[in-house]
C-alpha cells in the first residue's frame, strides 16, 4: 500500500479523533477509516486532500514514506525519521552515513532558517575539520 498504515493511525491520534470523529468529517464510514488504518485499503485521491487539510499538512507528507530513504536520482536523498533524546544528541541512519562518508569524529557544521523550519549538516573536512578543539563540550 502506498500510505503508511502507521502514519493514518498517528495523524489521527495526534489529532484527537476517533474514527467516528474522521469518518463524519470526510463524509465516509467509520469501517472505511478502520480499513485504511489497518491498510486493507486506502483512501481516495478527494479523501487524502481532506485528510491533509484536517491534519494541517500535505498530501505529499501524508502519502510518502518518510520513514524510508528514498533517493531521487539526482542526488538528493530522504534518509528518514531520528529522534533528538534528551541530551540533544541525533543518530543519523546508517545509510546517510554511508553516502556522507560520516564516521565518528568528524566534524559537522550545523545549519538552520528559523523562518522555514529547517537545519541542515555539512560535513566539514580539510582544515575545517582539524578545528574540532573549537566544538563547545568537545574533549579533544
Amino acid at each position: 500500500m502506498g500510505l503508511a498504515v502507521s502514519r493514518l493511525k498517528l495523524f489521527r491520534t495526534e489529532s484527537g479523533l476517533t474514527q467516528e470523529e474522521l469518518a463524519e468529517k470526510l463524509g465516509v464510514s467509520r469501517q472505511a477509516v478502520a480499513k485504511w488504518e489497518r491498510g486493507d485499503s486506502v483512501p481516495d485521491i478527494e479523501s487524502c486532500i481532506k485528510l491533509a487539510d484536517i491534519y494541517g499538512t500535505t498530501v505529499d507528507l501524508l502519502v510518502r514514506s518518510v520513514g524510508k530513504e528514498e533517493h531521487t536520482g539526482d542526488g538528493k536523498h530522504i534518509f528518514g525519521l531520528a529522534r533528538v533524546n534528551a541530551k540533544g544528541q541525533l543518530t543519523l541512519p546508517v545509510s546517510c552515513r554511508k553516502v556522507f562518508e560520516l564516521n565518528a569524529g568528524d566534524v559537522v557544521l550545523v545549519l538552520g532558517d528559523e523562518e522555514k523550519g529547517g537545519i541542515a549538516l555539512v560535513k566539514m573536512g580539510g582544515y575545517m575539520g582539524k578545528l574540532a578543539g573549537l566544538i563547545p563540550g568537545d574533549k579533544e
